[in-house]
């Protein structure tokens, strides 16, 4: 029975319960797909079909349409529990759905993310507050330690890198936190005139800003910064040693990373941000 919908596709029951559907001429993605309801409507106007195979002696050229095609059958065999032979397809038909099918989906996890409930997020939160503290305990102490054997003259620690460790806090950061001072000071001298003008002491405005800066703000705005720019950079430069293996080379020389990486940017942070702020 020939399709009037489709002239690709012919339509017959060779045998009792099987319908067999005969893949004729070429299957181009410039052409349209038959449509989705065409062989869903054979199947059911079809009296006990439980069998479905295809027969491609007529085929010609064909593309990925012919895929897409053959994967809707696939699709409405195994919804309506129909046994599907795909024998008769071309040859290369059958090795690209072999490439296909040998390697699994890759799930996507972004789908399946779940909202923890708040009581779990909170517990979470405590369990790493509660083993972060002794880590950070440690770090300090070993930091400690560090600056006592730079005391004693013991400790592994190269004075050029700290002075170009001094150089990128120091000089390298006076440019931003001048500029961020200056509008903070501008800000708060524009929203104290507006104040002080209510009760006629706007003469004060230098006061306010000059006392307001070298006291809170200057400080203030100096520690985020560095803890932003600077803390940045530090965490960039040595997870870039880490994962060059740089960390573990220093390890198996005998030197220690304390020692070598920690306690110049320690120093130079103490030395530096007092002259910033």
């Amino acid at each position: 029975m020939n399709s009037d919908n489709d002239k690709r596709l012919n339509f017959s029951t060779p045998d009792k319960g099987e319908l067999c559907v005969s893949l004729i001429g070429d299957w181009d993605l410039k052409d349209r797909l038959p449509p989705p309801g065409l062989f869903p409507d054979q199947v059911k106007s079809q009296q006990g079909i439980s069998r479905i195979a295809f027969d491609s002696e007529q085929i010609g050229a064909w593309d990925s349409s012919l895929l897409v095609f053959i994967g809707r059958v696939e699709k409405y065999c195994s919804k309506n529990s129909l046994q599907l032979d795909m024998s008769g397809l071309p040859r290369g038909v059958k090795r690209l759905r072999e490439l296909a099918q040998a390697i699994p989906p890759i799930e996507d996890t972004a789908t399946h993310e779940t909202i923890e409930p708040l009581l779990n997020e909170i517990g979470k939160t405590t369990l790493e507050l509660y083993h972060g503290v002794p880590r950070n305990l440690e770090f300090i102490g070993d930091v400690i330690l560090s600056f006592g054997r730079l005391l004693r003259n013991k400790a592994q620690f190269r004075s050029v890198e700290l002075m170009l460790i001094i150089q990128q806090v120091g000089p390298n950061a006076l440019p931003i936190v001048s500029l961020v001072s200056f509008l903070v000071g501008l800000i708060l001298a524009y929203m104290g005139a507006a104040q002080l003008e209510r009760v006629g002491v706007q003469i004060y405005i230098a006061d306010l800003v000059g006392i307001a800066m070298i006291r809170e703000v200057g400080a203030l705005m100096t520690g985020i910064i560095m803890a932003g720019r600077t803390g940045a950079s530090f965490a960039a430069e040595l997870g870039t040693m880490q994962v060059n293996e740089e960390i573990d080379a220093f390890k198996t020389l005998g030197i220690s990373t304390i020692d070598f990486l920690v306690l110049p940017r320690v120093l130079a942070l103490m030395l530096m941000i007092p002259l910033l702020t």
